[in-house]
């Protein structure tokens, strides 16, 4: 969820809470899967709720926010299938299979699908528990239903006919998610702030400039470590050691650093003094440069620094991606079809359409 919880103070919620709601659906799909006449061994059965259950544990602090900010051009999705890797040397080849389940060399590819696909079990998971806990009701889904509705056909998942408005509900349901919790303008401001705050720390950190910060974070605020990285001794250690409580604690003790700028930014991002957003449709471009130059005209910075006050790019959305792996509809006479092609959702096509908005935020009453 990220900074969510500056907007939906209810969000609250861990990723702990979702990898087991996540296994918990994956046992509940598996054994309706059984029922409908499909073998899954039992080997297959506790390797798919492996998968499931640490599908995300490459996660750093505050999820999405900071995914590429500690670690440069590392997924987590990278990082989790390396964690699962170390996990597979220390139980003697115990995870092979569901690693590659979570690859997607498996031979039966209906398992990866419901590890991460369009219609996994993932966001079968979060849709529903987000929803709960931030209190936007329009996130709500029939996981129940739809999970009782799928089969496999041909080694692939599908959706019997007769749960097409579900699934209909739920490409919707991600949709407006996206944009009333995950891509919230404040949630987006307050993403843009913690950025900032840790990109100045790496700035000041490889100045010998810093203090405050906790000695894993240090470690990462010192260092652009690559995926290769991560088989040094400890590195990996260290890396799951460092959660949002180390961040939290660091900011705190900034608010105090003689860097003007950090000091700035940790006090406003503590008191909840975002920067002011504007999201268009185009670019803020002529807007963005005035506002600089206002900065620079009234604050001691340097040019190169403002950028710290002013920030521009840009926020996309689309529920349902008709260019990837895509839903298939098992009809009643045993034919198969993309969701797409359903003369009965036209509404499929205008959510498969990839909305980006712009956006401007800057700081207010900025006095260093």
């Amino acid at each position: 969820m990220g900074l969510a919880d500056f907007v939906y103070p209810g969000a609250l919620h861990t990723r702990f809470h979702h990898a087991l709601g996540s296994m918990h659906l994956m046992g509940r799909t598996l054994d309706n899967l059984r029922e409908k006449g499909h073998e899954i061994t039992d080997i297959e059965y506790e390797a798919a709720l492996i998968a499931i259950l640490l599908h995300d544990v490459g996660h750093g602090p505050f999820s999405h926010t900071l995914e590429h900010t500690l670690l440069q051009q590392v997924d987590h999705e990278e990082l989790s299938l390396h964690i699962m890797q170390d996990l597979n040397s220390q139980f003697n080849g115990g995870l092979s299979t569901a690693i590659k389940m979570f690859e997607g060399s498996y031979p039966r590819p209906f398992f990866h699908q419901l590890v991460s696909s369009q219609l996994d079990i993932d966001r079968l998971d979060y849709l529903k528990r987000d929803s709960f806990f931030t209190g936007v009701s329009e996130g709500t889904i029939g996981s129940d239903r739809i999970i009782k509705l799928l089969d496999v056909v041909n080694g692939e998942i599908v959706v019997e006919e007769k749960g097409i408005y579900s699934v209909e509900n739920f490409l919707n349901a991600r949709r407006l998610m996206y944009w009333q919790v995950y891509l919230h303008k404040t949630g987006v401001a307050a993403d843009i702030m913690l950025k900032n705050i840790i990109r100045r720390a790496k700035q000041l950190s490889r100045q010998q400039e810093l203090t405050g910060s906790t000695a894993v974070f240090t470690k990462f605020l010192n260092n652009d470590f690559s995926l290769a990285d991560f088989s040094k001794t400890n590195l990996m250690e260290d890396f799951i050691q460092l959660d949002d409580y180390d961040v939290w604690s660091s900011i705190k003790n900034w608010m105090h650093h003689p860097d003007k700028i950090l000091s700035y930014l940790s006090i406003s991002f503590l008191n909840r003094n975002l920067y002011k957003i504007e999201l268009t449709n185009e670019p803020l471009k002529a807007k963005a440069d005035k506002l600089r130059q206002a900065i620079l005209a009234n604050v001691k910075i340097a040019e190169k620094d403002v950028d710290y006050f002013v920030n521009t790019g840009s926020i996309s959305n689309a529920g349902y991606m008709a260019s990837n792996q895509k839903i298939r509809i098992l009809k009643k006479d045993g034919t198969v079809m993309n969701i797409e092609e359903t003369v009965d959702l036209p509404n499929i096509k205008a959510i498969s359409k990839i909305v980006t908005k712009h956006y401007l935020c800057w700081a207010k009453n900025v006095s260093l």
